[in-house]
């Protein structure tokens, strides 16, 4: 099978060859394999971040799950096409280590600068959010320039279209739709608190923009592969309670319409996810979901969200990204590889992961590891 129809064939229930490998390593592996400053890819598109996971997918040769959440995929939706449209980065400072840029937009023939900056590191991925005095910026900067040498990307259904050309068979596009994830900060946790009024208007306006989204996307010639609906840290920020109400009417609604048009759904949601694992089995059709983390990070034991959901639900996880994968040998990876196949692949369902994003210095050894294993021991 090639890895696209091995993904495939196990998001349906059936039995592939052998188990998938998709190790989580969206982000700082692929940057760090095109041998440039991290802002080249995330400031600059040189390449852009998906095309580098793309790339990097292939030198390892892992069934590939190109996640486009914002970031990730050029903007695809008319609302974010829209609100580029209205506003625009420039550089307010540089040295050796960083870059630091800040939005704004004119008003009246007046510049209004959000009060946040996001941070391009040398060898680190970006720092999104970040309020100016962090850096030890003024609020409105006193100096700005133009991003010059931002290479264009396609935009809408062409960056769909153009994405999975690039990925071929090496495995599957998906594009969020909407998110699990409401509350994902302090301010909005105060905000949420502060505006009782509002939480019903925010639920309905959520899942608005996602039967808008999700329309969008049936619209296209070529559509994504899966259709994501999660969100990184649901359950870190927000209760369940909070979940239930603010994002789960959407999350439930997209999973409905994309069950009916055919197109399997998929949840990642790093941190604490067994009670998220539970809802998603039992109250809604969702197809898939990761990263599953184990303690400290996470709250997940394999074998027994096996035994409890892997009838409903495919199952995406879960070695240790900084335990194993980062500081494990090749012996280590391989063992706890079996062990998670063991616990959680009989009968399919079951994607060989990792946790949430392998770091930057996670050896290329213990990558090929993962796969082999899963090439070899993951036979049904």
């Amino acid at each position: 099978m090639t890895s696209k129809e091995r993904l495939l064939t196990v998001l349906a229930g059936d039995l592939p060859d052998c188990v998938p490998a998709t190790p989580d390593f969206s982000n700082m592996i692929p940057a760090r394999l095109t041998g440039k400053p991290f802002w080249d890819i995330y400031l600059y598109n040189d390449p852009p971040i998906w095309e580098a996971y793309i790339a990097a997918a292939k030198h390892f040769n892992i069934d590939a799950w190109l996640e486009g959440y914002d970031g990730y995929l050029p903007p695809i939706f008319p609302d974010q096409l829209r609100s580029r449209a209205e506003w625009k980065d420039y550089i307010v400072y540089r040295d050796d280590e960083r870059i630091a840029t800040q939005v704004c937009r004119m008003v009246n023939g007046k510049r209004e600068w959000l009060p946040r900056v996001t941070a391009y590191y040398v060898a680190d991925p970006p720092t999104e959010g970040l309020k100016p005095e962090k850096l030890g910026l003024p609020p409105v900067p006193e100096r700005w320039e133009p991003i010059e040498g931002r290479k264009a990307q396609p935009t809408g259904g062409e960056a769909v279209k153009i994405a999975k050309e690039m990925m071929g068979d090496q495995g599957l596009v998906a594009v969020y739709v909407t998110y699990s994830l409401a509350l994902n900060n302090e301010e909005d946790i105060y905000r949420y608190y502060d505006n009782p009024d509002k939480h019903e208007q925010w639920a309905a306006e959520r899942l608005a923009l996602a039967e808008a989204r999700f329309n969008y996307l049936m619209s296209l010639d070529i559509k994504p592969d899966v259709i994501s609906v999660g969100g990184s840290g649901t359950l870190v920020f927000q209760t369940v309670e909070i979940f239930r109400q603010l994002a789960f009417p959407a999350v439930k609604r997209v999973i409905e319409l994309a069950s009916a048009a055919g197109i399997p759904t998929h949840v990642h949601s790093c941190g604490p996810e067994k009670q998220l694992v539970k809802i998603m089995a039992e109250e809604t059709d969702l197809t898939i979901i990761d990263p599953l983390e184990v303690p400290p990070m996470g709250d997940c034991d394999l074998a027994e969200l096996k035994r409890d959901h892997g009838d409903k639900i495919v199952l995406k996880g879960n070695l240790h990204t900084t335990e194993i994968m980062l500081r494990g040998t090749v012996e280590e990876v391989v063992a706890t590889s079996r062990k998670a196949i063991d616990d959680a692949g009989e009968g399919g369902r079951f994607v060989l992961s990792t946790g949430d994003q392998c770091g930057r210095d996670t050896p290329d050894d213990n990558i090929h590891a993962l796969v082999e294993t899963a090439r070899t021991y993951g036979r049904y």
